[in-house]
């Protein structure tokens, strides 16, 4: 027989112990409803990558089978013949580089000043909210609204024509938001420490922008500007308004020129010519390819620095 003394002492431990065992079944349980989670959430996203990867393989696969035929180093050094039926695209391509100069070089500096000024050097009220509500606008205007408003602005208003920089100015109002709001995101992102550690050591608030904040916020901002170079490579009603379907070389910024996207739509909708449409298409998607990854070397190259 059991001494009563002892009694209560025991079903304390024996209650500890079914307490201990309820709790470590409990969280067995748990960690093993999370650990299915994980997994399905991991297959999902392998799906997902799996999926977004086939499709560009098969939009790039595509356009090599229909355009790799005419594709040769000549297509780009040689210039367009017979309305682009044989030849090359060489002017159309200096055109294109031209464009997308003249837009990043106007809009970068605008987009990155605007960001700095509103992160540090304004505090959140009426206008910083008016400011993004603006941008977050122009972001979603579709791209035929902007070449309406730059024929009407800079083509027909201000004298410019049918030019590479009327193009370019318009191209830089509709790459501004993307430019802007990535950096503003990628300088937020910035630890507030670093900015009290440059003012602590005596540096002025340019010193902090210009020697910590912005290399911190570079590769955010990089990714902007990336994003707005392939808009502005692919974009073509945009361009179809402000900077005119000559496939002449162009002589000056003033001159009117086509672009490689409305290269592509040209030849297509007219039917000019299905097989140069094609390989215009492949090299334009060539192109771009090249640029993200020439770019994301380099943001990766700068990280590890």
């Amino acid at each position: 027989m059991i001494d009563s003394a002892t009694r209560p002492d025991s079903v304390q431990r024996v209650s500890a112990t079914a307490t201990v065992s309820t709790t470590a079944a409990e969280a067995s349980s748990a960690a093993r409803y999370n650990a299915r989670y994980n997994r399905l959430g991991m297959s999902i996203a392998r799906l997902t990558s799996f999926f977004v990867t086939a499709i560009l393989v098969s939009i790039v696969g595509y356009l090599a089978v229909r355009g790799l035929p005419r594709f040769s180093p000549g297509f780009f050094i040689d210039s367009p013949i017979n309305l682009g039926r044989e030849g090359g695209i060489f002017p159309i391509l200096v055109s294109t580089a031209l464009l997308a100069l003249v837009s990043l070089v106007i809009a970068v500096p605008l987009g990155i000043a605007t960001a700095v000024y509103l992160t540090e050097y304004t505090r959140e009220g009426h206008l910083t909210l008016v400011i993004r509500f603006g941008a977050e606008c122009l972001a979603g205007i579709p791209s035929i609204i902007f070449g309406l408003f730059g024929f009407m602005l800079f083509v027909v208003s201000l004298g410019m024509g049918w030019s590479i920089m009327s193009g370019g100015l318009t191209l830089a109002c509709m790459v501004l938001p993307t430019i802007f709001r990535t950096s503003e995101e990628a300088i937020k992102a910035v630890p507030d420490g670093l900015r009290r550690l440059g003012y602590s050591l005596g540096a002025t608030k340019s010193q902090v922008i210009t020697r910590i904040i912005l290399p911190q916020a570079k590769n955010g901002i990089l990714t902007g500007i990336i994003l707005a170079l392939g808009r502005v490579i692919g974009e073509t009603a945009c361009v179809i308004f402000t900077t005119g379907i000559s496939m002449e070389m162009p002589k000056s910024l003033f001159d009117s020129a086509r672009s490689m996207s409305v290269h592509f739509y040209l030849l297509a909708r007219e039917g000019t010519s299905i097989e140069m449409a094609y390989t215009t298409a492949f090299a334009l998607v060539l192109l771009i390819l090249l640029v993200n990854s020439g770019a994301n070397l380099l943001m990766q190259s700068a990280g590890r620095r």
